[in-house]
């Protein structure tokens, strides 16, 4: 019983530091932050694409609509609009289909997580550096160039939805500088 509660005291502590430190030492602070916020993301990406498709899959298990994510009792009527489901190639013709199509959305999902992340943990350094200054306008720049650049990562962009994305990411962005400390 002792030994597990070592090995859970040692997990623990690991976890702790990886707060402290970076896991790489590309040779630049602006590198290295880069690469922790794309790997980082990247991995959360990972767990939110597959817990998606472990959602969808129960919920269509037990008879439930995986277009609206709701059970039949539940549904949202006949002349509703309904939703296409993301993924529908994982529906393929036998599992190995199906987990080839899980396999590859999970990667692209990961990539725009990653990518986002970087992109902006980079963009909000640089900044910082550039202008000697960390405030609500370099979270705003950093978060329109990289909801832009999100939005491009989509199979069907257009200039509109760059747009959108652009104003969205700075929102949100200047949002979270401007409530750091308050909650």
């Amino acid at each position: 019983m002792s030994g597990s509660n070592l090995e859970t005291r040692s997990l623990l502590d690991e976890l702790r530091n990886l707060e402290k430190g970076f896991f790489f030492d590309l040779g630049h602070p602006l590198l290295n932050r880069i690469a922790e916020s794309f790997v980082r993301a990247a991995g959360i990406g990972a767990v939110q694409s597959v817990s998606r498709e472990a959602y969808f899959t129960a919920v269509e298990s037990v008879g439930g609509d995986t277009a609206s994510g709701l059970p039949p009792e539940l549904g949202v009527g006949a002349g509703a609009p309904k939703k296409r489901n993301r993924f529908p190639d994982l529906r393929g013709e036998n599992n190995r289909k199906s987990v080839e199509a899980l396999v590859k959305s999970t990667g692209k999902e990961s990539l725009q997580w990653g990518i986002a992340a970087g992109m902006y943990s980079g963009l909000t350094y640089g900044l910082k550096e550039a202008r000697g200054v960390h405030d609500w306008r370099n979270s705003a720049l950093a978060g329109a160039v990289t909801g832009a650049a999100l939005a491009l990562t989509t199979d069907d962009h257009s200039h509109e939805q760059v747009v959108q994305c652009a104003i969205t990411g700075a929102a949100i962005s200047t949002a979270a500088n401007l409530l750091t400390g308050i909650f």
